[in-house]
């Protein structure tokens, strides 16, 4: 089960549509799911309109079907999801990283006066 790793556009399709990505949404916050499962979510849509997006999806490699009983049960494939996306995410880090740096700073900076300023408290104490 690979996304093309090279090249994201596949992987961007398959999320294009909003009804895939809330299904990988429930997969990713519930776990594995049947379609039954999957499809009372999506009351205006069939089961079978399901079945197609859930195709699409694992055509994609980002799901995966197991078969207990009658029922196919469908589970998220983070690692395949990450993978696909990770080089077109990479190409824009450096736009947030920096970004990342200077809250980590600051939040750190606060800290600190946080910190001072509960010491000058303590002092206030106990010269009282």
């Amino acid at each position: 089960m690979q996304v093309m790793s090279s090249n994201s556009d596949g992987l961007f399709r398959i999320l294009a549509d909003p009804t895939r990505r809330l299904i990988l949404d429930l997969l990713a916050e519930r776990g594995p799911l049947s379609v039954g499962q999957l499809a009372s979510e999506f009351p205006d849509l069939v089961a079978s309109g399901i079945s197609k997006h859930l195709m699409g999806l694992r055509a994609g490699g980002v799901v995966s079907a197991t078969r207990r009983g009658r029922q196919q049960i469908y589970r998220l494939e983070p690692d395949v999801l990450a993978a696909g996306l990770a080089p077109w995410i990479a190409k824009y880090e450096q736009y947030w990283s920096a970004a990342l740096e200077r809250l980590r700073d600051l939040a750190q900076e606060g800290r600190v006066k946080d910190e001072l300023t509960s010491r000058k408290n303590v002092r206030r104490k106990r010269l009282k």
